[in-house]
């Protein structure tokens, strides 16, 4: 029997990984990120009440200035990334990597800047742009990563998230050897996601149609693997022994397959959803600017 299928870990609950996350995703920054801003986000609704923060001056009006700056900053990423004269700037990945943060605290200032409270009617406009640049945002970032390698490389191809799905098969620690009829339930669901021969990809609708249809089929292929390793422990003491572990193992594996499939299946929908996003997110952001500055010039006028 393998013995690096029976020296795995134990794998958290799925209820568990659900609400406090892995120990990859809270290990990184954007755990830490999103975290951090959850906190003072809270902190400043608790103490609006007490205003210590005025808008007109002192802090609050530079915690304006700043966050109002840090918006405007954002335009230079994609202004680098389409201008070749640009690169003395620096890398576009650094570029990207200070508009996502900037794109988070620059909001959290200009919240803190305005005490939590709507104020006038250019102000309205004016906070509930950048809220919705803000969100925007952060839409986009989640939907950046399902088409690239990581939030910070590459463009992935479908290509090789095909390849990443066969290499996982084999990379199994021999459960799919083990359970013959659940392998044959991989490779029909592998040939199933490959596309059809001439997109080479989904249809759109069947990419969306996935993302109701995967936890069917990750219950399936979990009944699978448990009934067929139950008949084998009924006749194998050495697999009943270690059945427990084998399970686990299993489900381990299963919610790793299901992730892989999944990449593949959904890429045409988040491929779609991006090109939506970008035509949205960038008219967003113009009508937050100007806002900005009307919101300016009618503070110092009036």
């Amino acid at each position: 029997m393998n013995e690096i299928t029976l020296d795995q870990p134990p794998p958290r609950s799925a209820q568990a990984s659900r609400w406090f996350g892995t120990r990859e995703t809270r290990q990184s920054s954007a755990f830490y990120g999103y975290s951090l801003t959850i906190i003072a986000l809270g902190i400043g609704w608790l103490l609006k009440s007490r205003e210590l923060i005025s808008a007109e001056d002192g802090l609050g009006y530079w915690l304006g200035i700043i966050g109002g700056s840090m918006m405007l900053v954002l335009l230079l990423y994609p202004l680098r990334k389409r201008i070749r004269m640009l690169r003395f700037l620096g890398r576009t990945t650094h570029w990207f990597q200070a508009h996502m943060v900037l794109g988070v605290i620059g909001p959290v200032l200009v919240l803190y800047h305005s005490n939590f409270n709507l104020g006038s009617f250019n102000s309205k406009v004016a906070l509930y742009c950048m809220l919705l640049v803000a969100g925007s945002g952060i839409v986009g970032r989640h939907i950046y990563a399902h088409i690239h390698r990581g939030l910070y490389g590459g463009k992935t191809t479908l290509d090789e998230l095909r390849k990443d799905l066969a290499k996982s098969i084999e990379e199994s620690n021999g459960i799919a050897s083990l359970l013959p009829e659940f392998s044959s339930e991989l490779e029909a669901l592998t040939a199933k996601v490959q596309g059809d021969s001439i997109t080479g990809s989904l249809s759109f609708g069947s990419s969306l149609a996935w993302s109701y249809r995967r936890y069917t089929t990750h219950f399936c292929l979990w009944w699978t693997s448990r009934s067929e390793l139950k008949a084998l422990a009924a006749n194998s003491p050495a697999i009943a022994e270690n059945y427990r572990k084998l399970r686990r193992a299993s489900a381990t594996y299963i919610r790793h397959y299901i992730r892989q499939v999944g990449r593949v299946a959904q890429f045409t929908l988040y491929e779609r959803m991006f090109s939506l996003w970008h035509v949205l997110h960038m008219p967003l952001f113009f009508m937050m600017v100007i806002s900005a500055l009307f919101h300016v010039l009618a503070v110092h006028m009036y």
